[in-house]
């Protein structure tokens, strides 16, 4: 009996042994699964804190380049604001009311200025190997279709030079009727042929200023479109002197731009490369003017 007893006491303790292994066992097993899920917890926001900065800076670095533009910007404006042309209240009113303000220079020396620069369009011009060349009627008309080209240019590059420039601009527009005017009446033109001829000459004037500035800020085919309708009065043949205006307008306007702007205000000189000439790429700094503002 003390036998039995002793063996059922064993199988009892064995049994609790037993019982507490597997539940020794199932809370090894559960702390394993809580450490697996607390490192899955820990990679996840580790990784979450990553992509949180990298954003973070990636955020940084476009807030560093906005920031950059601004300045850059800011700056900009600053450059663009000084180089403006400072224009008082009581200037702005009397130019609202059609009067001409205070000007950087004499208005006598400008209205002198732009009379020789006129000059320099009408006289210092090849009207015969332009008509030559381009096979052009020696008449008034294409005499003035050639003078307005160039007059034009030089509107051009007066327009870069503020208020002043505008005002040069004008008067050179001024002389240029009153030129035409004269020519038709020396030529013998009827008075009222010549005053609806003039009429005429106004209206393509202002039509040709639109279709060149176009063509000057466009490429080579609208600039050449421009020419043959307000040039050749859309009647150009040979394509070959479309190319040839093209090129001589482009070289043109770029030797005006490398002219003093104060050189130009002041005498009005400008010179004109030839229609044709040996090497086009030559575009050779002009040598600058000698004013005299003597008795102005």
């Amino acid at each position: 009996m003390a036998a039995l007893a002793r063996a059922a006491s064993c199988q009892t303790g064995v049994t609790r042994w037993i019982a507490a292994c597997s539940g020794l066992l199932q809370t090894t097993a559960a702390q394993g699964q809580c450490r697996r899920m607390l490192c899955d917890i820990f990679q996840r926001h580790k990784a979450g804190q990553f992509r949180l900065s990298k954003s973070r800076g990636g955020l940084i670095q476009a807030n560093g380049a906005i920031a950059q533009q601004n300045r850059l910007l800011y700056n900009t404006n600053q450059h663009l604001s000084a180089s403006e042309e400072k224009v008082g209240a009581f200037t702005r009113i009397i130019e609202a009311m059609g009067f001409t303000g205070p000007l950087k220079y004499s208005r006598w020396k400008i209205k002198v200025a732009a009379l020789r620069m006129y000059t320099c369009c009408v006289e210092k011009t090849d009207y015969e190997e332009f008509f030559s060349r381009c096979q052009m009627p020696d008449t008034l008309n294409s005499w003035f279709l050639v003078a307005q080209l160039h007059v034009w240019m030089c509107l051009v590059r007066l327009k870069q030079e503020g208020r002043t420039g505008k005002y040069m601009c004008r008067y050179i527009v001024h002389c240029m009727w009153e030129d035409v005017e004269q020519r038709g009446k020396v030529m013998g033109i009827n008075s009222v042929v010549l005053k609806e001829d003039m009429k005429t000459m106004v209206e393509n004037f202002y039509a040709a200023l639109f279709g060149y500035d176009e063509g000057i800020l466009s490429d080579d085919h609208v600039l050449a479109a421009a020419l043959w309708r307000n040039l050749f009065n859309r009647n150009c043949e040979d394509p070959r002197h479309l190319e040839l205006l093209v090129e001589y307008v482009r070289k043109q306007v770029q030797h005006l731009d490398a002219l003093s702007g104060e050189d130009l205000l002041l005498t009005g000189e400008v010179s004109w490369r030839p229609l044709v000439e040996s090497n086009a790429r030559s575009i050779l700094k002009p040598p600058p003017p000698v004013y005299n503002d003597e008795g102005l």
